[in-house]
């Protein structure tokens, strides 16, 4: 498991019983995986009173660390001896590695099912259906006459997993605009496969 340099010296504070104690380092711990895990994430989570005498840089610093660190793991579905050596590389002592490894376990299938939500490749569009409408009365005094296109796209994923289809309405001039930028973006295409 590879970190990068600024994660490993975040991770090295983490590792400074100077800097954190082992509670303090529970609370950052504890915190990365909830700001992580929990779509409703305290926002104070770092504002703890174990935490106060920490400088807020290194608090700041660590936590990003420890949350890459965190998502690093459950991308690479990585086991307690690779996280023990990885964390091992970062000065973690037998507690905190311990303490790590215990609290991944405890929330690993969490985070695989928050990984593997997350979309690998754009969305290919498979089908184009459009239906003008015209809107003749609206909620206000006046009656209006003007057409709008309903426009919706057929898209899917590469893996096949189904995706609702996309829906917007515009005006003439909004699909005309549109239509352009599309043929633009096809004449650079092609522009392109020609080099």
């Amino acid at each position: 498991m590879e970190l990068s340099e600024y994660v490993q010296r975040g991770c090295q504070m983490l590792a400074d019983p100077g800097c954190f104690d082992l509670a303090a380092f529970a609370l950052v711990l504890r915190a990365a995986f909830r700001s992580l895990l929990e779509a409703r994430a305290d926002e104070a989570v770092l504002d703890h009173p174990d935490l106060k005498h920490i400088d807020p840089l290194v608090l700041k610093h660590s936590h990003a660390a420890l949350a890459t660190c965190i998502l690093e793991a459950g991308k690479q579905k990585a086991d307690k001896s690779t996280l023990s050596t990885c964390l091992e590389d970062c000065k973690f002592d037998r507690e905190r590695i311990e303490l790590f490894c215990t609290e991944y376990q405890k929330n690993k299938n969490s985070l695989e099912i928050l990984l593997g939500s997350i979309g690998r490749c754009p969305l290919l569009i498979t089908d184009v259906s459009w239906r003008l409408e015209y809107q003749i009365k609206t909620n206000q005094l006046h009656k209006l006459y003007r057409p709008s296109y309903l426009v919706t796209l057929n898209v899917e994923n590469e893996d096949s997993r189904s995706h609702p289809d996309i829906s917007f309405n515009c005006t003439m001039e909004q699909l005309q605009d549109l239509v352009g930028k599309l043929k633009d973006a096809a004449k650079s295409l092609e522009r392109a496969a020609q080099m």
